[in-house]
């Protein structure tokens, strides 16, 4: 049976994993996100310590990345406001430590392609699995293929309303200011209300307000993509009260525009969680790897 190696690089930690699928790992371990050389390196040799050959790795990374082949860039992760990590070499990088074929894709597509092997997004062919942490981030498939064009899509700098009589805060992006990620991901929770979103109690105003801004996002996405389901990760996303508010505020600001059944009858089972839970991005990393 073949093994894989994956790599979750998110701008927190990476997540890394030797398998043959989700029912199979070898090993896993987990590691703070912080110099590209230390942080990378660090994934290699708990690759290489692996005791049987890879057949190849997957990773599954935050962005923006570069997915052109053409490019001299391929394989980087590029304009990421990550401080460090602009322009740093990743696919290569590894290529070379292990001589193995490298899969790399962002790590919703990620993470949407585990969900759609093993998980929520099972017999769908078009959903969007978007991540809210310290970014946010969406992917997924598009008619059974992953969400890529020119590169790969850039959902959390969609612009939404910015509610400035309820919320004076300016944004936290530092290319946009108040886009979707500028407003609703971790940093923008921290930075409006002085600490982290774990710390704010479930009946804190930040969560209705998270709730809304995140309800703009997705109408956004339902109205360009009609996605067959929505798959809400991301550490954010633990917050598990935010998930009624969440389809209450997508339900308000469709406003009956769209007689969807999916959507009007059964919204419960339209935004949903990832089936894989925190194994989703890492899952995801494996099935790139194997699917190659």
């Amino acid at each position: 049976m073949p093994i894989f190696g994956g790599i979750e690089a998110g701008g927190t930690k990476f997540v890394c994993a030797i398998a043959s699928g989700p029912d199979d790992i070898r090993a896993e371990t987990s590691f703070p996100t912080t110099t590209p050389d230390e942080t990378i390196d660090r994934a290699i040799a708990f690759l290489q310590r692996n005791h049987e050959p890879l057949s190849s790795v997957g990773i599954g990374s935050f962005g923006p990345i570069d997915l052109d082949q053409t490019s001299q860039t391929f394989g980087y992760i590029t304009t990421t406001p990550k401080k460090g990590w602009r322009y740093t070499e990743f696919v290569g990088r590894v290529r070379r430590a292990l001589k193995v074929p490298v899969i790399f894709d962002t790590d919703t597509n990620a993470a949407g392609l585990a969900e759609a092997t093993w998980g929520a997004a099972r017999g769908l062919n078009t959903f969007v699995y978007l991540t809210v942490g310290t970014g946010i981030g969406g992917g997924g498939m598009l008619s059974g293929r992953a969400l890529h064009g020119l590169s790969h899509s850039e959902m959390g700098h969609l612009r939404v309303p910015h509610s400035w009589d309820q919320d004076p805060y300016a944004g936290a992006c530092p290319f946009h200011g108040d886009c979707l990620e500028g407003l609703a991901a971790g940093p923008a929770l921290t930075g409006r209300w002085g600490q982290p979103g774990e710390r704010l109690p479930p009946d804190h105003p930040a969560w209705q307000l998270e709730a809304h801004y995140l309800a703009l996002g997705l109408a956004n996405i339902i109205y360009t993509l009609s996605p067959q389901r929505i798959i809400l990760g991301g550490g954010i996303m633990k917050q598990t009260m935010l998930f009624p508010l969440i389809r209450r505020n997508v339900l308000s600001v469709l406003n009956g525009y769209l007689e969807v059944p999916a959507i009007t009858e059964r919204i419960n089972e339209y935004i949903v969680p990832p089936a894989l839970g925190d194994k989703a991005g890492v899952f995801g990393a494996i099935a790139l790897a194997s699917f190659q």
